[in-house]
């Protein structure tokens, strides 16, 4: 009888995973722009590094707008002291109106003067507060922590309102949002039910992995925060908001990523090797040694590959033998020579993840 390699029919509680692209997005972007109009004399800081709240980004020329402010002052001064003079005339002219030295007019004109130049007063603080607010906005600085990007004006250059100078991220902790197909966002919302936690993505636990660019897998845990309020209706997914902690700043918004998590666990799952399972026009096989070593083509219906593994829905038991090496030499009712290839289960950790939607 032909030698095949069989392997036994593993039983383990099994996690099945789901892996799911994403993008990683600042925490917050402040968009930096200029409030006022002015030549760029300096950048004071370093495209690309840290920065925190309050530093020093860009210097507009100050000299226009110190002249407003100097004018703002002077204009007040004066303005003041014209009330001044004003309120002494209203105190002086009084009692001589009182005693008919004066006309009544002459007194309500004082008084009218007087609140004028109040009004002045309140006219002339307001424009000087406005001068101070521009001529501050002549330091341009970061209101948050976070990396600050490339700066979009050079020095030199005239910087108009409202023109774009570049932007800070914050990074720690870093955004990755992924989308996941409505089936996938039903199943996990029955799970957050059932979990005592309706419409609260964040009561799930920290167990979300992201698998960079490169292969590694970024050493720091995350966890889903939120959903969007409604389901793409071009793709059939909603995005899903997770939050990573980005001590080292390692993560820079924009980069591609995967995002991979325990969906749930099969109990009892039964996995054989991949090499066993023979798929002809979407009918799957596997060859199962029986009794006095005859083999028998038995349909199954396969669930999610796990690493080298798949799981099997349906149609083998615990403890049968099956065929995994030598299929091309042999047939349904044929005696073979049975040789046992070892098959330990693998562990959850060596367990890979299973892409999302195949389950």
């Amino acid at each position: 009888p032909p030698e095949v390699l069989v392997a036994e029919v593993v039983q383990k509680d099994v996690p099945i995973y789901g892996e799911w692209v994403g993008t990683t997005v600042g925490f917050v972007n402040a968009q930096i722009r200029a409030r006022i109009q002015g030549y760029l004399l300096s950048r004071n800081y370093t495209e690309g590094s840290v920065v925190k709240a309050g530093d020093l980004l860009f210097t507009i020329d100050p000299r226009p707008y110190k002249a407003a402010l100097d004018q703002a002052k002077a204009e007040l001064a004066r303005a003041e002291a014209a009330f001044k003079k004003s309120l002494l005339d209203v105190k002086r002219n009084t009692p001589l109106a009182a005693e008919g030295a004066i006309s009544q007019k002459e007194l309500d004109d004082a008084r009218q003067a007087s609140a004028a130049n109040r009004a002045s007063v309140a006219s002339a603080r307001a424009k000087l507060d406005n001068a101070q607010l521009n001529y501050g906005w002549t330091r341009i600085t970061s209101p948050i922590n976070g990396i600050a990007g490339i700066a979009t004006s050079q020095i030199g250059d005239l910087i108009l309102e409202n023109t774009s100078m570049t932007t800070v991220s914050q990074v720690d902790p870093i955004k990755v949002n992924f989308p996941i197909s409505e089936k996938e966002y039903l199943k996990l919302a029955d799970r957050i039910e059932k979990a005592g936690h309706p419409n609260n993505l964040n009561s799930q636990q920290t167990n979300l992995e992201l698998v960079l660019a490169d292969g590694s897998v970024y050493p720091h845990k995350g966890r889903a925060v939120l959903a969007d309020r409604q389901v793409d209706v071009k793709t059939g997914t909603i995005t899903i908001v997770s939050y990573f902690p980005n001590p080292a700043n390692r993560l820079r918004p924009g980069l591609f990523a995967k995002i991979r998590a325990s969906i749930e666990t099969r109990p009892g799952a039964l996995l054989v090797q991949q090499r066993a399972v023979k798929e002809l026009q979407g009918t799957y096989q596997v060859a199962v040694i029986g009794v006095e070593n005859k083999v028998t083509f038995r349909n199954v219906i396969p669930g999610p590959r796990i690493g080298s593994l798949w799981l099997i829905e349906d149609g083998l038991k615990p403890g049968e033998m099956v065929v995994v090496e030598g299929l091309l030499k042999i047939h349904d009712g044929i005696v073979v020579t049975p040789k046992l290839t070892p098959a330990e289960p693998p562990t959850e950790l060596e367990i890979s993840p299973v892409q999302s939607g195949s389950t």
